[in-house]
């Protein structure tokens, strides 16, 4: 076994799908690989519910749309020395981002009003409130790297991870592309 540190890795998801996640996982057996480099010490994928005070790598997928998903981002920033915004989500707003063309309360409306036969009415409570505009990731916090994608091919992450691991800066632009 390496006497070597491993790198402190941390992901999570603001506004979107997951997809970026699950991409991650389809490394497949390269997580093995990348398990003997690197320690996961923060991400839904693991068991850790708080982030660390120093992480080498941060990786955020999604766009920034509630309250909830500004202060993580903020903490990613805050807590990571190198901040990666992953696929289009956070790289553009994307999806979540099309509720900008509509106004706040129209959109609110639509979900818990107008689509309800049950009750309708706006939550109030455990939902974070929304941010009117959506926003990509780079626009509330700096990003060191981006790596479009909707979502972004397992080789693609298994090129960003392994060539940050190694000490070099990754051109994601060799292997990405936005939407695909």
């Amino acid at each position: 076994m390496s006497t070597e540190k491993k790198i402190t890795i941390a992901t999570s998801w603001l506004d979107g799908c997951s997809g970026c996640h699950m991409s991650f996982l389809d490394i497949d057996e390269r997580l093995l690989e990348l398990a003997e480099l690197a320690e996961f010490v923060y991400s839904p994928l693991v068991d850790a519910k708080q982030l660390p005070e120093s992480v080498d790598v941060g990786i955020l997928e999604g766009a920034v749309s509630t309250e909830d998903d500004l202060h993580k981002a903020l903490l990613f920033r805050k807590h990571c020395q190198y901040l990666i915004s992953l696929g289009d989500c956070a790289v553009c707003g994307n999806v979540p981002a099309m509720r900008n063309f509509f106004p706040l309360d129209a959109v609110l409306d639509r979900a818990y009003q107008e689509n309800v036969q049950l009750n309708p009415q706006r939550p109030t409570l455990n939902v974070p409130r929304l941010l009117d505009p959506v926003r990509p990731l780079h626009a509330v916090v700096p990003v060191d790297l981006f790596v479009p994608g909707c979502p972004p091919s397992a080789d693609a992450i298994w090129y960003v991870a392994s060539e940050l691991i190694a000490g070099r800066t990754p051109d994601p632009s060799q292997v990405t592309r936005f939407g695909a």
